[in-house]
């Protein structure tokens, strides 16, 4: 019972979290329609240096100010009541809101096909939420079945430490300790905060097409949005006061505009990492992991410490793609 009620209150915190973000967003168009759209844009990621704008600038300071209230407000929750907002109600509920604006205001400019399509691309994207989020990424329950070494890899929370490497296959060997979930997970990427569940070998591909649904849903969003401002000339009016609805769509344009632009680095990486088999935390840590270091000579006078990178898990693009997509198995 009293878990169920501290997942509702972080569900409830989520949600107002998102809407009072999403109407500080929605200032930035509507005080700062007589300026470009690259300008809004970069309103929407920073709002204190902006000082040539004169008296509409207390707006954007608004807007920050709410953000900051915002940020104090979850903390105090947190620290005095326990109670915090959820990374992946967060997603959820952004999600949602748009969804919303796109039904309500959206919908009646776009042609049905377009209509049908993000529908469809938003319904597979919270049933991917779901699924990823209950999903085993791949704990290990049978730790003797695992060869890699867990003493090099242990933390203070971990109780039993294992003994150092064995002559296993390489696809035993990469069971990593997650700090987060507090377990070993084979094939481990990362933890994930927005999906509230590590990647590992058995979600890896799961999380690769959520994230290229994410990309595809907000970049048609965008399209579908930049359609709407174009079709009612929004972006042409300069000093004119615009109406709530004009100002959400610009606002969630704006906001899906910026999540395409670092989920594609973010994808980007994870393509780099598919074809050449190496995983997140292997490429940050490689120095905690032996296979991954290969021991040279060290020259009189030099600092370095002997240790060079290698990767002995790549096999090749063709090879890598057709390991990873058997993975889960």
């Amino acid at each position: 019972m009293i878990v169920s009620l501290n997942l509702i209150g972080r569900c409830i915190i989520s949600c107002i979290f998102v809407f009072l973000t999403q109407f500080a967003l929605s200032i930035v168009p509507r005080f700062f329609a007589a300026y470009s759209l690259l300008i809004q844009l970069l309103l929407s990621v920073t709002t204190q240096s902006m000082e040539f704008f004169g008296l509409k600038l207390k707006w954007t300071f608004f807007s920050a100010l709410l953000l900051l209230i915002l940020l104090v407000t979850g903390r105090v929750c947190r620290r005095f009541f326990g109670v915090y907002a959820s990374a992946p109600a967060l997603v959820f509920f952004n999600v949602l809101f748009i969804w919303v604006v796109y039904i309500v205001i959206l919908r009646k400019v776009i042609s049905p096909l377009m209509g049908i399509v993000l529908n469809g691309e938003v319904v597979m994207l919270i049933i991917g939420l779901y699924s990823i989020l209950s999903s085993d990424p791949g704990f290990v329950t049978n730790r003797s079945s695992c060869s890699d070494d867990w003493s090099e890899n242990s933390s203070p929370e971990v109780e039993v430490h294992f003994e150092k490497w064995h002559k296993g296959s390489f696809s035993s060997r990469r069971a990593r300790y997650c700090k987060s979930c507090k377990a070993y997970v084979k094939g481990f990427d990362h933890h994930c905060p927005a999906f509230g569940n590590c990647i590992g070998q058995r979600n890896h591909v799961l999380f690769m097409v959520l994230l290229v649904g994410f990309v595809i849903t907000e970049a048609s969003y965008v399209m579908d949005s930049f359609k709407f401002a174009t079709k009612f000339q929004i972006l042409d009016e300069t000093g004119q006061e615009t109406s709530l609805s004009e100002n959400l769509i610009i606002s969630t344009m704006l906001f899906c505009l910026l999540q395409v632009l670092w989920q594609v680095v973010f994808l980007t990486w994870h393509i780099y990492c598919v074809c050449v088999n190496i995983r997140t935390d292997e490429w940050i840590n490689w120095k905690k992991y032996p296979e991954f270091q290969i021991i040279v000579p060290t020259q009189p006078g030099l600092s370095s410490d002997g240790r060079r990178f290698r990767n002995p898990y790549n096999k090749g693009v063709l090879c890598n793609l057709k390991d990873f997509l058997a993975s889960e198995e």
